[in-house]
């Protein structure tokens, strides 16, 4: 019994410009998409397998300190995370696909291990979708 969500989003940026924004400066960008995160990486190194980041979660008014397990890094193809918010367990993908030499296609998938389908996902989804264009509007004001 889980629960999927994903949203997809088309960047005119090439694929290696996306990743990078994305992956490699993930602890310094994702709080600029998602306001309501920050984020501290406490592993030594580039970001890849094994990159562990603490995380501060304020979606639901109340912090809730969790942690982030980078599982997947294959450059200009997918980033995967295993994500602690408290007690609740998330299993984050991205992936990114060439369009064409200055598109890419960003889809970025959600799993909730223990939840089911009769919970309400409205919440999650604007927010992934809200992250979706925050990061389009990102990359292409500035890459």
């Amino acid at each position: 019994m889980s629960v999927q969500l994903q949203v997809s989003q088309v960047i005119d940026r090439p694929v290696a410009k996306v990743f990078h924004f994305f992956a490699h400066e993930h602890v310094r960008n994702h709080p600029r998409w998602d306001p309501d995160i920050e984020l501290e990486q406490v592993s030594d190194g580039p970001i890849g397998v094994g990159t562990v980041i603490r995380r501060r979660n304020s979606r639901s008014g109340t912090p809730v300190e969790g942690t982030m397990e980078v599982v997947e890094f294959e450059p200009n193809r997918a980033m995967g995370t295993v994500i602690h918010d408290g007690p609740v367990e998330m299993r984050g993908r991205v992936t990114f696909e060439a369009v064409s030499d200055d598109r890419t296609t960003i889809t970025i998938s959600v799993e909730l291990p223990g939840m089911d389908e009769s919970m309400d996902k409205s919440f999650l989804t604007s927010r992934m979708e809200r992250s979706g264009r925050n990061i389009k509007q990102l990359i292409e004001s500035e890459v």
